[in-house]
């Protein structure tokens, strides 16, 4: 289903030209030499759309560095002055945005853990009212698609159209490659719900770790998204916060030289005339799949029958795992990754269960009728 949301172009709102488009800077402003002398070297490079920099910072346990406060927004001021770039920060109260707006900060962001409370969200959002100014929207810090897209109304309700989401991963509890898992498939449902919606992408956040930031960049414009947040520091190994996901402007210029950009669409007909028939030929293997589960249902419902006939239980575990281990053999020696397969054996066999529980207990909605109104 997609959404109805008010957004203006992308490109009315950010109009440098560069081509990708980055927004740098690091991950909280520490002194007003550090900040200003990053935001110089971003600069140099020629490459960077706009400056960003934490002023205040939402910290998971108290007595960590919540940020240097409002004296940072006459520093990113000064920044702005000296090297022409807009700047954007992040913003979780009502009091952030009136501060933000008064030190004529460009763009704003609301941050993950704002996200995640419809409260401070619309707190945000009131402050927001008659105001002209882009927001940035983070994802959740849990994996919750509709509490990333109740964030993007509710500010967009408030008259804020020049509007996009960025894309920073989510928390998954253990060790993991990365600090936050990008699950990527949220992402791509947020835009085909809301095409217009221009996605940036965090990897400094999705990583934690400098060395994969190149990694996840790639395959965000691969996945057609509009441009990366990266944390930049003039000496990332001194930096109060985040030391391991920031890198200096040099190697930043460098990575962003390593980026390939591919369009999303083309206008050679040859091109288009080759994606159609390979698509075609997609299309024609995705009903064949359908029409083969379908089949695998109705036999799957013929089972649930006999299953009722001889009083056997719906769930036989080692049937499934039979199932499961010789699907993935097979998928493996067809060049199949082993957790998609199992992924998709998972989907179709909560589907069979289901149908087979509305068989073994066909009648038992009346039973639980009778008692709902006992």
């Amino acid at each position: 289903m997609k959404l109805n949301l008010n957004i203006q172009p992308l490109s009315t709102w950010i109009t440098s030209g560069k081509e990708p488009l980055v927004i740098a800077g690091p991950c909280s402003a520490e002194t007003e030499d550090q900040l200003v002398a990053t935001a110089h070297l971003l600069a140099k490079t020629g490459k960077i759309t706009a400056l960003r920099a934490g002023i205040w910072k939402p910290r998971t346990r108290p007595g960590e560095f919540e940020g240097i406060g409002s004296i940072g927004l006459e520093w990113l001021k000064r920044a702005k002055e000296e090297t022409g770039l807009p700047t954007a920060v992040e913003v979780a109260t009502a009091k952030h945005v009136e501060e933000a707006l008064a030190a004529g900060v460009d763009i704003l962001w609301v941050g993950a853990r704002s996200t995640a409370n419809p409260f401070t969200v619309q707190e945000i959002a009131d402050a927001l009212k008659g105001t002209d100014v882009p927001v940035m929207v983070k994802n959740p810090v849990n994996p919750d698609l509709s509490l990333w897209i109740g964030a993007l109304e509710r500010i967009n309700n408030a008259g804020i159209t020049k509007l996009a989401a960025i894309h920073r991963g989510f928390s998954s509890y253990g060790n993991t490659t990365f600090r936050n898992d990008p699950m990527w498939d949220l992402a791509i449902s947020l835009k085909t719900q809301v095409p217009e919606l221009p996605i940036i992408n965090d990897p400094s956040h999705i990583t934690g770790n400098r060395d994969l930031i190149g990694y996840i960049a790639q395959k965000a414009f691969d996945l057609d998204m509009q441009g990366v947040m990266i944390e930049s520091h003039i000496d990332p190994s001194v930096a109060w916060t985040d030391a391991k996901q920031q890198v200096t402007p040099a190697a930043l210029s460098d990575l962003i030289d390593n980026l390939t950009l591919r369009k999303a669409e083309v206008k050679s007909s040859a091109v288009n005339d080759k994606l159609a028939e390979l698509r075609g030929k997609i299309d024609k293997i995705d009903d064949l799949i359908i029409q083969k589960v379908a089949e695998r249902m109705t036999i799957a419902e013929q089972i649930g029958k006999y299953k009722k006939d001889n009083n056997i239980t719906i769930l036989q575990v080692n049937r499934w795992e039979e199932i499961l281990k010789k699907t993935t053999d097979y998928g493996k020696a067809l060049k199949l990754d082993a957790e998609f397969t199992e992924k998709l054996l998972e989907l179709v066999h909560t589907e069979s269960i289901r149908r087979q529980g509305i068989i073994l207990n066909e009648g038992q909605d009346k039973v639980e009728e009778k008692l709902t109104h006992a």
